[in-house]
């Protein structure tokens, strides 16, 4: 049996927490939270409500320099049980001269803004070669990447040297 009263709730840190108001622990762990999670934390409202954020992440292509932060494409990445979505704002115009690629964890966007620009984006999971659509509505671009599930198990003997 594990001993409960042994470690690390001691005598010492059981008064501790019968001393505390709600107030002061909620203000303990909010400050434990943005020391470990600072950029993500600072996204999330103040007053505790995260059920209608957004549960994505924001991601930044591998070329990312900030000192031109106007070439850089601002997507954010999420996804499901079966599909990862990139969604990228882009103007219009840029469609004629866009093109888009994917390798199995990689999204590459080329010649957006400029022609010369190239934006690589690393993906959460696997993706499958076939299956990626792409469309384009109200200024927003939306990349449908479908995922690949590999179910298939190899043992790997170890040998002893």
């Amino acid at each position: 049996m594990f001993p409960w009263n042994f470690f690390p709730f001691d005598k010492e840190t059981k008064k501790m927490m019968q001393n505390m108001n709600p107030g002061e622990i909620e203000k303990y762990v909010h400050d434990m939270m943005k020391n470990i999670f600072q950029r993500q934390y600072e996204n999330i409202p103040k007053d505790g409500n995260v059920h209608n954020t957004y549960h994505g992440f924001q991601s930044r292509p591998s070329s990312f320099n900030e000192n031109s932060r106007e070439n850089v494409l601002d997507a954010t990445i999420f996804e499901t049980h079966d599909y990862i979505f990139i969604m990228i704002p882009v103007r219009k115009e840029w469609l004629s001269n866009m093109r888009l690629y994917h390798t199995s964890n990689q999204v590459i966007i080329e010649h957006v803004p400029e022609m010369d620009n190239k934006h690589v984006y690393t993906l959460p999971a696997i993706v499958k070669k076939k299956g990626t659509t792409a469309r384009f509505k109200d200024g927003l671009l939306e990349i449908k990447l479908l995922k690949h599930i590999e179910i298939n198990f190899s043992e790997i003997n170890i040998t002893e040297t």
